[in-house]
């Protein structure tokens, strides 16, 4: 896996969530759904779809915070009944690819190869890329600090 570090800026608009970790994989795309829904409500959609989750920090925490949304340029001030803005700075670690079970795998083991520590305070995000084929390639952002 060719993995990168860079600061990364998200600004995103839409739907928070909040479930436990081990629905994540259904509660997650039922919440995407439903923003996807809502998205003409948005006069400012100027990027790919994106999830934000919140990290698992250990076993005993068992439930977690995510976001479903859109990328935009700018801060909102009007946000849309129910949806959130939120702003993200980080230093990333990034991969992209379409098997996203193993890009989380491969970008971890990355991050340690190369001296990193994962930010466990610090959210994750997915942006979402169609591609023409009708797949899609995921990039994975893993917030980290050091080396």
């Amino acid at each position: 896996m060719n993995g990168e570090k860079r600061n990364e800026t998200f600004r995103v608009v839409g739907l928070k969530g909040k479930s436990n970790f081990a629905d994540f994989s259904t509660e997650v795309p039922r919440l995407a759904k439903q923003f996807l829904e809502r998205v003409d409500e948005l006069q400012a959609v100027t990027g790919p779809e994106v999830a934000v989750y919140e990290p698992k920090r250990d076993s005993a925490h068992a439930e977690g915070i995510y976001y479903v949304g859109v990328i935009v340029n700018e801060p909102l001030n009007n946000v849309p009944y129910e949806m959130t803005y939120i702003e993200l700075d980080e230093e990333y670690a990034l991969g992209k690819g379409q098997d996203i079970g193993n890009l989380h795998k491969d970008l971890k083991k990355w991050i340690e190869e190369q001296g990193y520590q994962r930010k466990t305070e610090a959210y994750i995000v997915e942006t979402y890329h169609p591609l023409e084929d009708g797949g899609e390639e995921v990039v994975v952002y893993l917030p980290v600090q050091g080396a």
